[in-house]
């Protein structure tokens, strides 16, 4: 079975439906794994802050030292996917990841320990760029979109995580950590057998530092990136901060706060395809700004701090939403206004931007609060970021890259 589609410069290009979607699936539980085990110390870092006698800010160092590494690390693993491919790089980085998830076992009571297993442990955090270009060559530009967005549920990873790490954990100390290690090493196996590359995937021949170079000096590079922080940002800001919101301006107990955290975080995760599925019907450019237009005008009125039942529930919802649709519609406008050959590279680089984005955030917003005892400012600085990427959205990326498809400049 084949689908015939135009690949943008006139020609028609074959696509095999079974390895298509095959990939696909493979891709989106590895990614989920993958960041899963990105996500293990986070849920159980009360505990590990108590055993080792952490304060607030070394237990927040403690979550942040993975989650950086594993952002600023997709830009390598990005441009070593448009080398090596992704049959190589998704087994091998997974079998990696396992390491780390097993020194837990023995680090887990000692500070430095956890700081340099959680480096290391980074590693689960990169194979979002290498996914991107797998999906983006077995499918046609028609149907990326919404292939894109499937692959992007992955990141719901983080939210398995915080749900079964700590029940997992009750039952033993280490638990998590083997039960994590063996999905990897699973998947690892199963990877190595059924991925493949697409086979018409161009291999570049410059060198790794040429290539993220090119990169870097593509303009929509830095466009995307922009983009990505503010949807992708706002998700991870949001995941980050919402349970410190609800409980400090709602006054919601912890367990009720992490629960609605942890229903705004499904919300985005299944409008991220929905996003993705819309930009293969619409310019994603058309479908970004929409969501981010969203996002501004729910912003605004969540800043007059309503009650929470209604209007407050749904006003976060809504931009729960607004951030899922457009983190995909921008990875679906990244498969369309950057050169092929450069894919993996691009989104290793706007991947680490939206993965730090979300960090900055939730710092300004306790800083504002613990001034003004008010979130209502954090919000309208939101709106306004919203604002200005729907406004560029639609004025300026429906044109990006419109010379170049298919090759670099």
């Amino acid at each position: 079975m084949t689908d015939a589609t135009s690949d943008g410069t006139g020609r028609n290009e074959r696509f095999p439906a079974g390895p298509a979607y095959l990939n696909l699936l493979l891709a989106t539980v590895g990614f989920a794994l993958t960041f899963w085990a990105w996500n293990l110390i986070a849920p159980l870092a009360g505990r590990f802050a108590a055993d080792v006698g952490a304060n607030s800010f070394a237990q927040s160092l403690m979550v942040a030292v993975p989650v950086l590494v594993g952002s600023l690390g997709r830009i390598p693993a990005g441009a070593l996917t448009d080398r090596y491919g992704a049959r190589l790089m998704f087994p091998a980085v997974t079998a990696l990841t396992i390491v780390p998830v097993l020194l837990l076992t023995l680090v887990k009571s000692s500070y430095p320990g956890l700081l340099i297993v959680g480096f290391f442990l980074g590693l689960g955090g990169t194979t979002f760029a290498i996914g991107i270009p797998l999906v983006n060559s077995w499918f046609p530009p028609a149907r990326r979109g919404l292939a894109l967005g499937v692959f992007g549920m992955g990141m719901g990873g983080v939210a398995l995580s915080g749900y079964f790490t700590p029940r997992i954990h009750r039952h033993g100390e280490n638990l998590p950590f083997l039960v994590v290690a063996v999905a990897l090493a699973a998947f690892a196996v199963v990877g190595a057998l059924l991925l493949r590359d697409h086979p018409e995937r161009t291999v570049p021949r410059t060198t790794l530092g040429q290539r993220l170079g090119g990169a870097g000096r593509l303009r929509v590079t830095w466009e995307l990136s922009a983009l990505y922080a503010i949807g992708f940002g706002g998700v991870v800001a949001f995941g980050v901060y919402l349970p410190t919101y609800l409980k400090t301006f709602y006054g919601l107990g912890a367990t009720d706060a992490g629960t609605k955290a942890a229903g705004f975080a499904l919300v985005t995760v299944v409008f991220r395809p929905l996003g993705g599925w819309l930009s293969d019907r619409v310019h994603p450019a058309v479908v970004t700004a929409w969501a981010l237009g969203i996002v501004a005008l729910f912003a605004v009125l969540q800043a007059f701090d309503p009650e929470l039942y209604p209007l407050g529930t749904l006003f976060l919802l809504v931009m729960a939403a607004g951030l899922g649709a457009a983190s995909g519609s921008v990875f679906a406008l990244v498969s369309q206004v950057t050169p092929g050959p450069r894919i993996g590279s691009v989104t290793g680089i706007v991947g680490a931007v939206g993965g730090l984005g979300g960090f900055l955030p939730p710092i300004v917003m306790g800083a504002i609060y613990g001034a003004k005892h008010s979130y209502a400012i954090g919000y309208m600085l939101l709106a306004m970021l919203a604002l200005a990427g729907c406004v560029y959205s639609f004025g300026r990326m429906r044109n990006a890259g419109a010379g170049w498809v298919g090759s670099p400049p």
